[in-house]
């Protein structure tokens, strides 16, 4: 043990002995290996320097543009057209037509449109008869199969448009 007072330097930093009792502000659990000392020189500066750059990135980053994946828009999906009129959903999205009485929840009716906020991703729009995939791009847009274009509009706009009651061909998987 090096004696009271006295300065000792370790990597950078000159180290003082403060107090004689070795277990004075330490946990028993440290007893025998716990010094009291008090640092001084540069490395408390240096400490002190990068601690406030770490703040003031995290003040700068946390005021930067959310990345465009967090970014809701607002989808219309219009179905209006179908005939004769039935309920809709987007699964995640919209209450659900299949496992839930639709008459007694919130299901959307194609008889009107609906404004949906939707992230950049892959959605599905279905009825009790189809459903069909759709994506959201990042830049806010609508994407879609090209053999849907018989039924479905609104590629590259944020209207998805569907006009037929079953989608032929069906461009899903075999259900088998």
């Amino acid at each position: 043990m090096w004696p009271l007072g006295r300065r000792r330097w370790t990597r950078g930093l000159e180290l003082m002995r403060v107090h004689d009792d070795s277990l004075r502000g330490c946990f028993p659990s440290m007893a025998g290996t716990c010094t009291l000392v008090h640092a001084r020189g540069l490395g408390i500066g240096v400490g002190l320097v990068i601690g406030l750059l770490l703040t003031v990135a995290n003040v700068l980053v946390s005021d930067a543009a959310p990345p465009p994946h967090t970014k809701e828009f607002p989808i219309t999906v219009n179905a209006t057209a179908l005939n004769p009129p039935t309920w809709w959903h987007v699964p995640g999205v919209t209450p659900m037509i299949m496992t839930m009485d639709p008459e007694t929840t919130e299901a959307l009716r194609t008889t009107e449109s609906r404004e949906l906020k939707l992230k950049p991703g892959t959605y599905r729009f279905g009825t009790f008869t189809f459903d069909f995939p759709f994506v959201v791009t990042l830049e806010g847009v609508l994407d879609f199969a090209p053999s849907l274009d018989q039924c479905v509009s609104g590629r590259g706009t944020q209207t998805l448009t569907i006009r037929c009651t079953q989608m032929q061909p069906y461009v899903g998987p075999p259900d088998y």
